[in-house]
């Protein structure tokens, strides 16, 4: 029996907790060590229960040495702190998506993760799922890709924080496409060139929760991909759509649903009922094994960074509504970032 990772939680509101759950019952090389939360008598609270360390701050529960490794459920805007807390104290950190809130955040994050020499695992949570599993598992029976078609409805969120730019970074773009555009890297192999976003409200005041965006993608290969990608946060029901349209047949899957088909030569070969994966848990497990060392991230800083550069270029667009070309090369991308601007829906 391995000793158990000490693992300190920053964040304990409802996806905090969702965490937490999942350390508490379901991985038993992990225990929850530590805890920090804003609201300082809920969070001393709850550290009790959990028999675990109390921290009013990131600062405290990072240096805490009862720590191995940090899971950080917060919004965005406080990323850049954690990360430079982590970077100190040399903590191992699962940070939720999204990695930051504009690509000059990620840069810099990136550069001090990449100094303090820390193994960092970005929660793009939706990979863990079982439609996204197979769908990447089929991708072999539809021969050349040439289309991919990502889509999410769901409830308008009660959170209130998501529609406050200056603590979120902004809406549905950043928060449910996020996903989405790092799922279109994931299961094409390609990589994001040009974007052109369309966005609205439907129940939030200051930030979009519906969008439509275009992507053109390409691979080194010279392969090129046309994207669509849609995501709404005012309906009262779901799906989670994800198609991927190849020479010789085409893959449907819904994440929310739990339901895949396998197209071919007009017909159906293949129809599963998919089972629902805790996505959260699975991500935990793969932490474990990045903070014993025995396998690399699954999901990278450079894959964070990445999927933040495609919301950047989506608000770009929205802005100048025009196409917007992403930079492909380190001098491109240093005038990317030179020229970004905080973004307004």
């Amino acid at each position: 029996m391995v000793n158990p990772i000490g693992i300190g939680v920053l964040g304990l509101g409802k996806h905090g907790e969702r965490y937490v759950g999942h350390l508490e019952r379901d991985l038993p090389g992990l225990r929850v060590v530590a805890v920090s939360r804003r609201d300082d008598r809920q969070g001393r609270s709850r550290a009790a229960s959990l028999d675990a360390h109390y921290h009013a701050d990131v600062w405290g529960l990072a240096a805490d040495r009862a720590v191995d490794a940090v899971v950080s459920v917060v919004p965005p805007a406080l990323h850049p702190e954690v990360v430079r807390a982590c970077a100190a104290e040399g903590k191992p950190l699962l940070l939720e998506k999204p990695f930051a809130i504009h690509a000059e955040d990620a840069a810099s994050m990136a550069g001090q993760i990449q100094d303090a020499g820390i193994p960092v695992m970005v929660a793009q949570t939706l990979r863990f799922s079982s439609a996204a599993r197979r769908a990447r598992d089929w991708l072999g029976e539809v021969g050349s890709l040439h289309q991919i078609i990502l889509g999410q409805s769901f409830e308008p969120s009660r959170l209130s924080w998501l529609d406050d730019p200056e603590i979120s970074g902004g809406g549905n773009i950043l928060h449910t496409g996020i996903h989405e555009f790092d799922l279109a890297r994931y299961l094409t192999g390609a990589e994001v060139l040009e974007v052109h976003c369309m966005a609205g409200r439907v129940a939030t005041e200051k930030t979009e929760d519906s969008f439509v965006a275009s992507l053109f993608m390409g691979d080194a290969s010279g392969c090129r991909i046309l994207g669509s990608v849609t995501a709404s946060r005012g309906t009262r029901s779901r799906y989670g759509e994800i198609r991927l349209i190849g020479s010789r047949g085409q893959i449907f899957c819904d994440h929310a649903l739990h339901r895949a088909m396998l197209l071919q030569e007009g017909r159906v070969v293949a129809e599963e009922v998919l089972p629902d994966i805790p996505t959260v848990r699975e991500a935990l497990a793969a932490f474990e094994k990045v903070v014993r060392g025995t396998e690399p991230p699954p999901i990278t800083v450079e894959d964070g960074l990445q999927a933040v550069g495609i919301a950047d270029a989506c608000y770009q667009s929205l802005r100048s509504g025009r196409r917007v070309t992403l930079p492909q090369d380190q001098e491109n991308t240093n005038a990317y970032l030179r020229h970004a601007r905080p973004r307004r829906p």
